[in-house]
Order: structure tokens, then sequence, then C-alpha cells
């Protein structure tokens, strides 16, 4: 035999199940070919995965829109049964009929404390805008209103504060208490 045949190039020799080696004129044209095929699986596979990500996504976004309008729906009941339930509350209580019924009459208490400082105490019926036109009373008068507290409880007011005069002078304290009254009679 020729020396040349005998020769077993590494590249082209294989072993069998058995662990024999045996030579094979396409084995390196075959392997190429399986390597190219699993690249080109696992990129199918990645693709999938890709695919099945994106699914998942597009499903749960369309979920949470559905949740969205559900919770709107929801929202918008509420707050149109808010409203009228204000409504209702709003209309139901009368000021002028609570305080008759608690017995709690208008009534304005002007205290002087020291120098130019008052304190002032003040009970009137709960009106709309009546809050803004007493502290506007007040402004006029020409005092800073310090320690201030405002109640309100079955349709009637509770003013409390500690006025002092911005220029120095202070009007008599009856005056004041006039003053008010006229005002909080107006509300």
């Amino acid at each position: 035999m020729d020396k040349r045949k005998n020769i077993i190039h590494q590249d082209d020799e294989d072993e069998d199940e058995n662990g024999k080696i045996f030579k094979s004129k396409n084995l390196k044209a075959e392997r190429r070919r399986r390597k190219k095929l699993n690249d080109r699986q696992l990129e199918l596979r990645s693709l999938m995965n890709k695919a099945s990500i994106i699914t998942d996504a597009i499903t749960y976004i369309e979920e949470l829109k559905n949740t969205v309008e559900e919770l709107t729906d929801q929202l918008q009941q509420m707050e149109a049964i808010g409203v009228d339930e204000e409504k209702i509350k709003f209309e139901a209580i009368n000021s002028e009929q609570e305080m008759k019924k608690l017995k709690i009459s208008p009534e304005v208490q002007v205290s002087q404390i020291c120098g130019t400082k008052l304190w002032i105490k003040i009970v009137f019926q709960k009106k709309k805008g009546g809050l803004t036109k007493l502290m506007e009373a007040i402004n006029v008068l020409g005092f800073d209103l310090t320690d201030t507290s405002i109640t309100t409880s079955r349709g009637s007011v509770l003013f409390t504060s500690s006025a002092e005069g911005v220029d120095g002078g202070v009007p008599d304290a009856d005056q004041i208490k006039k003053f008010l009254l006229e005002i909080i009679r107006s509300i």
C-alpha cells in the first residue's frame, strides 16, 4: 500500500459510537452545515422569544387600558354622587333655623387687652361670603389680626382673634362692637 493513503489527517477523522476512528471526505462540510443550522435555530428561537414578549406586553397594556377606563368610570360616578350628596347636605342645613334651635344668637364681644391690643369674639350665621365680609370690615377698621381661630358648627360661625391697631390708635371697644354687630347682621 501507498504510504500516502494510510496517513489520516486529524481534521478528516471522527469516532463512531464504538470508539473506532474512520475517515470521511465530507466531515468538514457536514460540521459547517450542522453549525450553521444550529445557529439559525438559535436565532429563530430568540426571535420567537422576542415576539412572545411583545405579544405579552401588548396584552398587558390592553388590560391596563381597560382597568384605567373602569376606574375612570367609577371615579366619575363617585364624583356625581358626591356632588349630589353635598347639595342635599347643604340644602338640608338651614343655618338660621339651626341657630334658633340651639339657642345660639349672633353676638360680638370686644375687650381691650393692653395698649392697642384687643380681643374679639364674634358668633354669626353661616352664609356664603360672610367671613369674607367680616374680614374686610376688620381690615377697614385698621387692625392686624393675630392668633385667629374660626370654627363652624350647626349653621353658625365662631370667630376669635387678637387684633392690634396698625396706626397705634385704637377706637373705643364699644364703637368697634357696634360696627361689627352691624356687619354680622348684614351678612
